[in-house]
């Protein structure tokens, strides 16, 4: 195993939801040794993420990267790196943006782990199975038949084909977020989970909104996903980046499909409120990239050991919306 209370831990993306979370989940376990990469923006929104947490410093993304490609000795008590920082939009289209933030940075960070023997975790997605066509297994061992559908799914994927032709894929572990949703999310505006958004519709309107489907095989309300609450993501992670004999790509979902108008109806539940949904036409521009299933096969964290049950959809909806939301409170309150 490796004892992630030796050395410092570093948190890329330390602001943002999951990455906050990971430090949140961290600090529960005793561990306040952290240094949070992200922008130190006072006045940003996911700042706010940040004030129930403990942390020993925290650097801007370019300072770090700096002080990585230098081998700086003021990272020589690096004893692990969980790299969370990203460009998530799914609709950026500068390609030379993806591939120095995403992809370039990436490489940086794993090139400096595997030289300095440094346990290096880091955020793949989801989003590099595309339309599914190609299964979402985390076994499948010739990855190169993925096709994301847009250029950030394109951005994971590039870095996990370099990582497999290159063997790091034998020392490091990816992990692919499916719908990753709960408390510090707040900061994200439109690209928020549909559980804050709803939340908020319904408190303002008495109602929420949802994409009408445009396949045939799907009827209103009935397009899955695999939501996986925060915290959930959190234990996984925190596993993974615990364990150096652990490596590869792993998918980190729920294991389980379910309809937007299950999350609907577990929304209105955690209000006690009866359902009152409306569907509106799904925009033009997403109706040929939009994901209809998303499923994680999660057997290959479970086959490794990894044996913690995990909430379902409705018991982290209750969670999020009771705790959280209904509260203005983020984790560590």
């Amino acid at each position: 195993m490796h004892d992630l209370g030796k050395g410092i831990t570093v948190v890329t993306g330390g602001a943002g939801l999951i990455g906050s979370a990971v430090i949140w989940g961290l600090n529960q376990k005793g561990f306040q040794n952290i240094l949070l990469v992200d922008e130190d923006n006072p006045s940003a929104p996911k700042k706010k993420n940040l004030e129930n947490l403990s942390f020993h410093r925290q650097l801007n993304p370019k300072n770090f990267r700096e002080l990585v490609r230098c081998k700086s000795q003021d990272l020589q008590d690096i004893h692990t790196i969980i790299h969370l920082g990203a460009c998530s939009s799914t609709t950026e289209t500068n390609v030379d943006y993806l591939n120095d933030n995403n992809l370039g940075y990436t490489q940086d960070l794993c090139e400096f782990s595997i030289e300095s023997n440094v346990r290096f975790v880091y955020a793949s997605s989801a989003a590099t199975y595309g339309d599914g066509s190609h299964g979402m297994s985390d076994q499948e061992p010739d990855i190169r038949k993925l096709q994301p559908l847009n250029l950030y799914g394109w951005s994971k994927h590039k870095f996990d084909l370099i990582a497999k032709e290159r063997s790091w894929d034998d020392h490091i572990a990816g992990l692919k977020y499916f719908n990753v949703f709960g408390p510090n999310e707040e900061h994200k505006g439109h690209m928020r989970s549909v559980v804050s958004k709803a939340y908020q519709q319904i408190c303002e309107t008495g109602k929420m909104t949802l994409f009408k489907s445009h396949h045939p095989d799907y009827e209103d309300g009935k397009q899955m996903r695999d939501f996986l609450y925060v915290k959930d993501a959190v234990k996984m992670t925190i596993w993974l980046a615990s364990d150096e004999q652990v490596n590869g790509l792993f998918n980190l979902g729920s294991g389980q499909a379910r309809t937007w108008l299950d999350l609907g109806y577990s929304i209105f539940k955690a209000i006690n409120q009866n359902p009152n949904i409306e569907f509106l036409d799904m925009p033009e521009i997403l109706r040929e990239k939009y994901q209809y299933f998303t499923e994680a096969n999660i057997q290959k964290i479970r086959s490794a050991g990894y044996n913690q049950p995990l909430l379902s959809l409705e018991q982290g909806v209750m969670d999020y919306v009771q705790q959280y939301l209904q509260k203005g409170e983020r984790l560590g309150a």
